[in-house]
């Protein structure tokens, strides 16, 4: 057997190729903006069941699942590749699954793609709303690329990713969905704002993970920077006050049930977070099993103890907070059908 013959059957099928630039867009990543496109448009009270509509929620979730966040990703797996040989060589680009150059063309075709069915839409639904829905996607690809890339590169810095973060996770996927139905609802814009916060909390304690890589290469996260204990009471303050201020909402809208829901939720965040900051490390381990069992293919798994002390949190937290978030839109809705 020569060495062409060993090359040609050493190198990936088409099959293995298009699975390798599947994973450079990060599937897992998707779901995470898809609770708040729900709630945009659970808030709108505007969505008919009719074809017409079901094909509009299903472009909202393509754009901003696999195109807007698969762009993101890409982008980020394409100038992170240095680091990505040390922490993660078995990602596609380092694993020479793919090259270089085709994960250009990845993330370059789905901005493409991304900004094609944006400006669609955005013709479609016309006017205000249109301009609205179209000035929101093009901050999520502009943020999305200026997160991972140089000289830029929001990343870097606690105090610029974070923000970025929430408005394209938080934010701006509030709004888009809402305007895609509707005229934008002040309860919905408040729920963007609360969505904006909490996302800030949660990526801040998600740098936990990569703390040891991040103080190497003169990253600024916030556990570099203060420890890992003061970055759960900073990430705990922010989570606290936006249950505090979504109670508030509530009882403002005349939603009585769901400001006790809220209040009840806050009361049950404050004692998980109690244990966890008094010991970052082990703290409510008793939610260890859900992280291992129950959520751990949809929220990751961790070796770093503090990283693993967040996502028990986290198991709570989300779920407390997304039923609480539902609950509103639902009943913002109902308020405009």
């Amino acid at each position: 057997m020569n060495i062409a013959t060993l090359t040609a059957s050493s190198s990936p099928g088409l099959k293995e190729k298009i699975k390798a630039h599947i994973e450079l867009l990060d599937p897992v990543t998707w779901i995470s903006v898809f609770p708040c496109l729900a709630g945009g448009v659970m808030g709108s009270g505007a969505m008919q069941p009719t074809l017409h509509d079901y094909l509009l929620l299903f472009l909202l979730f393509v754009l901003y699942g696999p195109l807007g966040t698969g762009f993101s990703q890409s982008v980020n797996d394409y100038f992170d590749l240095e680091l990505d040989r040390l922490n993660e060589p078995t990602r596609p680009i380092p694993s020479g699954r793919i090259s270089e150059k085709e994960a250009v063309w990845n993330w370059a075709i789905v901005l493409v793609a991304a900004l094609s069915i944006s400006i669609a839409l955005s013709i479609h639904i016309g006017g205000q709303r249109g301009l609205v829905f179209s000035i929101c996607m093009m901050t999520g690809l502009v943020l999305g690329y200026l997160y991972s890339a140089p000289p830029f590169k929001l990343k870097k810095n606690i105090f610029l990713s974070a923000p970025a973060v929430g408005i394209s996770y938080g934010f701006i996927t509030y709004l888009s969905a809402n305007a895609l139905f509707s005229d934008i609802r002040p309860e919905v814009l408040w729920l963007a704002v609360l969505n904006f916060f909490m996302a800030i909390s949660l990526i801040i304690m998600n740098d936990f993970k990569s703390e040891k890589g991040d103080a190497e290469s003169g990253m600024k996260s916030l556990t570099v920077l203060v420890g890992s204990r003061y970055t759960f009471l900073t990430a705990f303050i922010i989570i606290d006050l936006v249950f505090a201020g979504f109670a508030f909402l509530a009882w403002q809208w005349g939603f009585q049930v769901l400001m006790s829901m809220i209040l009840a939720s806050l009361l049950i965040n404050i004692l998980v977070q109690i244990p966890i900051y008094r010991d970052p490390k082990t703290g409510a381990s008793f939610m260890q099993g859900a992280v291992d069992d129950g959520f751990g293919n949809a929220i990751g798994k961790s070796e770093v103890h503090e990283h693993n002390a967040f996502l028990r949190f986290q198991v709570i937290n989300n779920v407390l907070f997304l039923i609480n978030q539902f609950v509103a839109a639902a009943l913002i809705g109902m308020k405009y059908m």
